[in-house]
């Protein structure tokens, strides 16, 4: 019987906000940890289209994220979003949840192996900061279908590398000059998701990478973001859920 409780006290109603590649795998996933799915919604969210959920996992497109998770805060909806491509309009909605009393967390990357990626970036950034001879690059590769060029991944790690090393400022597109760090965005067939950092020099090249080999992680590391998230109130992140 102490097994059916436990499970039942960690039973939440989710709301799917955006029903794509991902919210399907999501939807797998929340069930098989004994949750319930009361909405799968392709559009805008409402009162009653959300069915009442504990908490809604947002994965949509860049051009109605910010609508999406403004409609679930409003109703004092939690919202876990891993939608990139959105973010001039992040601040915005960190104040909404608050103004709101509800919770927002969004992730660049819900995967477990990306953020211990993100922690060892930083780490290595700091360490390389006053080594004059490594120049570095990043270079990121997704599937083809994939709307926004750089990866919020990408943009995440570069920002850990921008606030650890104090020779860069900025990020842009292609090669890296002077104090803008370089991305490249490679689009490619059905890859879930490369990422890698390079620090070369005249000699030698040191990398540090992440390949994910599918979509599960992801989806795994929203629907765990989302048991976290119930009952709480505020801004977090995925440092947050783990820890680091």
């Amino acid at each position: 019987m102490a097994q059916d409780h436990t499970k039942y006290r960690h039973h939440m109603r989710i709301a799917l906000v955006g029903y794509g590649k991902m919210g399907k795998i999501i939807d797998e996933i929340a069930q098989k940890r004994g949750h319930e799915i009361v909405a799968r919604l392709k559009e805008t969210p409402t009162a009653e289209n959300l069915n009442n959920p504990d908490v809604a996992i947002e994965f949509s497109l860049p051009e109605v994220a910010y609508d999406n998770i403004k409609a679930c805060l409003k109703h004092q909806i939690p919202v876990i979003c891993g939608t990139t491509g959105w973010l001039d309009k992040k601040e915005e909605v960190e104040k909404i949840a608050v103004d709101n009393d509800s919770a927002f967390l969004y992730g660049s990357n819900f995967s477990l192996g990306v953020n211990l990626f993100f922690a060892l970036n930083e780490k290595v950034a700091d360490i390389m900061k006053n080594v004059d001879e490594y120049s570095c690059q990043l270079e990121e590769i997704h599937h083809i279908h994939k709307k926004d060029a750089p990866s919020g991944t990408a943009i995440s790690i570069a920002e850990g590398i921008i606030k650890n090393n104090p020779k860069f400022n900025a990020w842009k597109l292609e090669e890296t000059q002077d104090k803008e760090l370089g991305i490249f965005a490679i689009r490619e067939d059905e890859v879930p998701g490369t990422h890698s950092v390079y620090y070369k020099s005249e000699v030698d090249e040191i990398e540090i990478k992440h390949t994910a080999f599918n979509r599960n992680g992801f989806a795994l590391g929203a629907v765990v973001a989302a048991e976290w998230i119930k009952d709480k109130k505020g801004n977090f992140t995925m440092k947050d859920v783990l820890g680091l």
